[in-house]
């Protein structure tokens, strides 16, 4: 025997890859092959990981941090609730799915510049711009869980009092005298509004293809409602659909758009998550966003956004104290959001890659 084959012989499993080389050629060969994957298999994992998070932006920096905040106060607060290992679990999932979507359009830009574009580098390029729209509904029916998170009980008195503090009525009671079918149904439309702010500015950038601003947009959104939706774990208001449920002299009737939002509350309701308001923080963040990228749409917007605030009090789905929380919160979105996206690589998509 040589001294190259005595010292193959003497490393561990060497002596058991030799026998099965002089006897098995075929099963040598297979088990060379898995000795090698099972090296470069770690290896590769992280070179992909790697990747998927340089396929990341702000808009997922920040999205990711909004989950580790929420993450540790789960973990810390366990007791009250009752699957908090299962929501973790979910969480997991989304943030896999998320980096699995960004890398697969980063994949798909650089074929793309090599083969040309095609179906598939459409389809995942719209996909990672517009998954926030469900990444934003996700946190916000997940809100349900986490109510009492870290307060136990429901706060409502204390902005009941500041409302009637503030105003000298219980201002969603005092509206029911002005109430009528035609004015319900024109306030709701005005509430309705709210879910086409940031899909009309969104729409225009995505369009025009200016990713900055796309992504700054965003960014102000998911700050916003992140700050607000913490505030919400820790000081837990109802609402006061909830809290005045009975003060009322008769539901609010109308026609279609009512029935509309009836629908949309009956299957998509949180109970809780009422301060600050999250339909004033999202509605105030891209309000700015068209402020600095699109101006005419700002003026077309504000007044919009002005009677949407009102409808929530119409609508009995919010206290006056919640739409000054919105504002604020909406408005630090787009400050600390502005900041975010100066930051490295705030744009992954940048260019379409």
């Amino acid at each position: 025997m040589n001294g190259e084959k005595k010292r193959a012989i003497e490393t561990p499993g060497a002596a058991q890859a030799l026998a099965v080389s002089e006897a098995y050629p075929g099963e040598a060969a297979l088990l060379r092959a898995s000795q090698g994957m099972s090296e470069r298999g770690p290896g590769l994992l992280r070179r992909e990981a790697a990747a998927a998070w340089a396929a990341c932006g702000a808009f997922e920096r920040a999205a990711f941090a909004y989950f580790g905040v929420s993450s540790v106060l789960i973990a810390f607060f366990a007791e009250h609730l009752r699957h908090p290992l299962r929501l973790l679990g979910v969480r997991a999932m989304v943030v896999s799915l998320v980096l699995l979507v960004c890398w697969i359009q980063a994949r798909s830009a650089e074929r793309s510049l090599v083969e040309g574009e095609s179906f598939a580098a459409k389809w995942w390029h719209f996909w990672r711009h517009w998954y926030p729209h469900l990444f934003f509904l996700f946190c916000f029916e997940e809100l349900a869980q986490l109510m009492t998170l870290v307060t136990p009980n429901w706060q409502d008195a204390k902005l009941i009092a500041f409302d009637h503090w503030m105003t000298g009525v219980d201002p969603s009671i005092w509206l029911e005298q002005f109430v009528t079918p035609g004015r319900n149904e024109f306030m709701q439309l005005a509430y309705l509004t709210y879910f086409v702010y940031l899909v009309v500015l969104g729409g225009i950038l995505y369009y025009r293809r200016e990713w900055k601003a796309y992504w700054s947009v965003m960014t102000y959104s998911v700050v916003g409602y992140s700050i607000g939706y913490v505030i919400a774990m820790i000081f837990p208001i109802e609402s006061p659909w909830f809290a005045m449920a009975g003060t009322w002299k008769a539901p609010l009737a109308g026609g279609p758009i009512t029935a509309t939002i009836n629908f949309i509350e009956h299957y998509g309701r949180v109970r809780g998550a009422a301060f600050p308001s999250a339909h004033v923080a999202g509605s105030i963040a891209v309000l700015w966003g068209a402020w600095k990228f699109r101006r005419w749409l700002f003026w077309v917007m504000a007044p919009l956004v002005f009677l949407m605030c009102v409808s929530t009090i119409w609508g009995r789905y919010h206290y006056i104290a919640d739409i000054f929380g919105g504002m604020v919160t909406g408005t630090l979105g787009y400050v600390i959001g502005s900041w975010v996206m100066e930051g490295n690589r705030a744009v992954a998509t940048d260019g379409g890659g």
